[in-house]
């Protein structure tokens, strides 16, 4: 694989960003891209490794390593070193329906599974990954339009990774595919979650394109379960599958907590996504950082994304809070690789100037005139304990709660099918057959498996897709 001495005499370099005081002032994505010459080194270093726990076939201790779309990561990167970049192309596209948004937004397990990485120094898959996609689409993207239709309807309910993964797979395979988004454009959390600093939605907009192409019919501003009854679309078609991601929001239910300037991020950060792209807001009242003290709660993506769009909107400052200890600043390797490590990861939007604090608990909140204005916080122990003495207090003007989501929406569309949950709130369906306890009903992404990451929602996707066309069919050609 790739140049058998090349992770010897190239060391990793991976893709820049735009200076801070640039990238701040507008809203396009800002990481610059590496050179070929350059992408084809970084591609020479993969190793003959004998076990590619980067591929994601492996488990260890019953956990997941890599890719969770089995990408071949291995073979596009010889291909690259090779300079066979359509070949990198169509190896890449046989297990990733949409490698250009994992390019830019995945966290890169691969990497920590590299086997460079037991030295810090795995190759840049991502970096790599990301070319491919972009080169491929640069020179079109064409559609891959089903030889033969099987006369058979499904409908895919969300348009997120996951919805769109399974359309397509179906489309493919013959079928007439319907997704019913609630929204005015396909995407789900990739549009109106992600940044477009992070990820520009022309991306989304192009493989839409292509999926109409190869038949899948989109119906936008349609609520299922809302403005049109589930059962209808039960009774109208072959097979439904529920992809409609994981929805609701985990709240911070303190004293304080009715005051005016306290959202969930995903009643702030939609906004700004429709202010970028043009898209009417409809009659929500305008939620912005501007001029503001801006505080928020939660250390994961969305946190992240809060605070950069927080900085662009112009906040007069922003501090991020996090429950959790501080992790270390490097993991044991010979306790943790090749699986996911805890460690501290600084994004880029909290290079921008955000100030992080550990181990806070916030107790209450409190305010004037019924706006907030602070927040009582104290440190907490390892065991999530406040510390008696440690108590604090920050200013804010407007407080955003990105603890992430506990499962999803029940009312409406999934109380109406009296679908079965599990425990957790997430609607009961296995990974072998993805079916739920309704019949000819399917579930995939966030809704099943709880909120994820974007590269397991598009694996969900496509693994229920063969789901969906064994159970029409009664055989599949479609991968798993």
């Amino acid at each position: 694989m790739g140049k058998v001495t090349g992770f010897l005499e190239f060391e990793r370099e991976d893709r820049d960003y735009q200076p801070v005081a640039e990238r701040i002032k507008h809203w396009h994505e800002f990481v610059l891209p590496l050179p070929e010459d350059e992408l084809r080194q970084q591609a020479s270093r993969c190793m003959d490794c004998g076990v590619p726990y980067c591929h994601g076939t492996t488990r260890i201790s019953n956990a997941p390593t890599g890719c969770p779309v089995n990408n071949q990561i291995p073979d596009w990167n010889d291909l690259i070193y090779r300079g066979r970049w359509d070949e990198a192309a169509r190896n890449l596209h046989s297990t990733n329906n949409f490698p250009e948004v994992t390019g830019r937004v995945c966290p890169a397990p691969c990497e920590a599974s590299c086997t460079l990485n037991i030295d810090d120094n795995p190759v840049t898959i991502k970096s790599i990954e990301c070319a491919i996609a972009d080169r491929a689409i640069e020179q079109g993207l064409k559609p891959e339009i089903a030889a033969h239709k099987t006369g058979k309807k499904v409908a895919v309910i969300g348009s997120g990774p996951a919805g769109l993964a399974c359309a397509q797979q179906l489309a493919r395979a013959g079928h007439d595919v319907h997704v019913y988004e609630r929204w005015a454009k396909a995407g789900g959390l990739l549009r109106y979650g992600i940044p477009d600093f992070k990820m520009e939605k022309v991306h989304i907009d192009r493989r839409v394109e292509q999926m109409t192409a190869e038949g899948v019919t989109f119906h936008y501003g349609v609520h299922v379960g809302v403005d049109l009854p589930v059962d209808k679309l039960t009774a109208d078609y072959d097979a439904v599958v529920l992809s409609g991601g994981s929805e609701k929001g985990r709240d911070l239910p303190i004293p304080g907590r009715e005051l005016k300037g306290i959202h969930f991020a995903m009643e702030f950060l939609p906004q700004q996504n429709r202010r970028v792209s043009g898209e009417a807001q409809g009659d929500v009242a305008p939620l912005l950082a501007t001029g503001k003290k801006v505080v928020v709660i939660g250390g994961g993506d969305t946190g992240s994304d809060c605070v950069g769009t927080s900085i662009r909107q112009g906040a007069v400052s922003v501090v991020n809070l996090e429950v959790a200890p501080e992790p270390p600043q490097k993991e044991n390797k010979d306790l943790t690789w090749p699986l996911w490590p805890l460690k501290l990861r600084i994004s880029s939007s909290l290079e921008e100037g955000a100030k992080r604090e550990f181990s806070v608990l916030t107790q209450k909140f409190s305010g004037e005139n019924g706006q907030v204005k602070k927040l009582h916080c104290v440190h907490a122990d390892a065991k999530f304990q406040p510390i008696p003495g440690s108590e604090f207090e920050i200013e804010a003007d407007l407080v955003l709660l990105a603890m992430g989501f506990v499962h999803p929406v029940h009312e409406g569309m999934l109380k109406t099918l009296d679908v079965a949950l599990d425990n957790r709130g997430n609607v009961s369906a296995d990974t072998n057959s993805y079916i739920t306890s309704v019949p000819k009903v399917f579930a995939a992404g966030d809704m099943r498996r709880g909120q994820s990451l974007v590269v397991w929602a598009i694996r969900e996707g496509r693994q229920c897709a063969h789901a969906v066309d064994k159970y029409l069919m009664g055989s599949t050609t479609l991968p798993r």
